[in-house]
């Protein structure tokens, strides 16, 4: 058996199915449902049965199968009536199939990504459907992630499979003319991947290993597919250095860590290394620098410091200007005020924060109140640090960061 945990395989494994029945069938909608049914069976036999030595092809025939009744059925009741999967004596279970080589070699998640990001599709339909059908996230969890309703996002994401159906989009890689549009929102979905793992919206953890993994996985198969696209190496390298300090971010009962109290021998020097080594590479490359670049920059400078006192923190704040500049944002802004204020001191940082509570958007989020309730402490307004905290806590949904800014509050109290 696999040492793998299975959880992990079969996500690993769910884009690659996928991909395979879509080269042969074509229709995203009746694929996915048919992999999902696989992936379940997987579930319920192997734990008991043991992993298969080839599982992608145990889960293309299984897949393959399902698909082959659907598409057979006369019926909703025939669908119903299939013979099910799981209860199917041993000697009649699926093998490997003999068509499908040692057949992991092939795996068409690029291509099953280029799809998810058709133009026919808006950019937020876009990335939700590359979420759902390529990185396995649950509607719910995209949802959160576009603070929309789930039932609304599972609206979204059926409009999008029709329509890529309606505009007759075939399984094969974009023509020339179109593969640099797609591949920005591409990039920019495997971002949001990245980002939902490094720190959950919603929920009882902090990261999501399996996301971030992902969002590995494919930005190493972009990068060895486009090797001189500087922003595909830049988010490589954000990944790279981003996950570099994931085992120290949390603490053994699940809380967080702040990166500046972060044990930073616990790094991964390894994937240290290699991310500043891409980064740099593709910052002297001479082309036109993106956001990616920018903060896999960024990130760079802070994972090569030694402690947070001694981080370039004018460095980081000139890299935050220039990213203001080709992709500017509240966000953005956000995080330029907190390098500012280690530079230039906490009412410093509180002049470039304050204004943003005028966006509704910020007034809402509780990074904006937690930021703004760490500047008022260095500045040593206690009382009004508290209350940003409290409000931080009121609008966080993920339950280690509302401890953490709890835990900050009360800290402050009868400070």
């Amino acid at each position: 058996m696999s040492e793998e945990p299975l959880e992990d395989l079969l996500r690993r494994l769910a884009p690659q199915v996928l991909g395979a029945l879509m080269r042969r069938h074509g229709s995203l909608d009746p694929c996915e449902d048919a992999v999902q049914e696989a992936l379940l069976a997987a579930a319920t036999q192997w734990p008991h049965e043991g992993v298969p030595d080839n599982p992608y092809g145990w889960l293309v025939t299984v897949a393959t199968r399902r698909l082959v009744d659907w598409v057979r059925s006369d019926s909703a009741r025939r669908r119903r009536e299939d013979t099910d999967l799981f209860t199917t004596p041993p000697s009649m279970r699926v093998a490997p199939p003999a068509d499908e080589p040692a057949a992991a070699g092939r795996d068409d998640s690029l291509t099953l990504l280029f799809l998810c990001c058709h133009p026919a599709l808006s950019p937020p339909s876009q990335i939700a459907l590359t979420l759902r059908a390529v990185g396995g996230l649950t509607t719910a969890e995209i949802a959160r992630a576009f603070l929309v309703p789930e039932a609304t996002m599972a609206q979204r994401i059926s409009r999008a499979k029709q329509t890529i159906r309606k505009a007759g989009a075939t399984f094969s890689p974009p023509p020339p003319g179109e593969r640099e549009e797609r591949l920005r929102a591409v990039l920019h979905a495997i971002y949001l991947m990245l980002n939902e793992g490094h720190t959950t919206t919603a929920g009882p953890v902090l990261q999501r290993h399996d996301l971030t993994g992902d969002a590995l996985r494919l930005t190493r198969m972009l990068h060895r597919l486009l090797p001189d696209h500087g922003e595909v190496a830049g988010l490589l390298a954000l990944i790279l250095l981003t996950e570099a300090r994931r085992d120290a971010r949390t603490r053994e009962d699940g809380s967080l860590i702040p990166l500046a109290e972060q044990d930073r021998g616990r790094w991964n020097p390894a994937l240290i290394e290699e991310g500043v080594a891409i980064v740099t590479v593709a910052l002297s490359g001479g082309d036109r620098l993106g956001p990616y670049q920018i903060q896999a920059a960024i990130a760079a400078v802070h994972d090569e410091a030694p402690s947070a006192e001694e981080t370039d923190w004018p460095q980081i704040v000139a890299l935050f200007r220039l990213l203001e500049g080709i992709a500017p944002g509240p966000m953005v802004t956000l995080n330029r005020a907190v390098a500012v204020a280690m530079v230039d001191g906490p009412e410093a940082g509180l002049k470039i924060v304050d204004p943003l509570e005028e966006d509704e958007r910020m007034a809402l989020h509780h990074r904006f109140h937690a930021v703004r309730g760490h500047l008022l402490e260095l500045a040593g307004r206690p009382d009004e640090a508290r209350e940003s905290y409290r409000t931080a806590v009121r609008y966080a949904a993920s339950e280690p960061e509302k401890r953490y800014l709890q835990d900050r509050a009360d800290a402050l109290i009868g400070g």
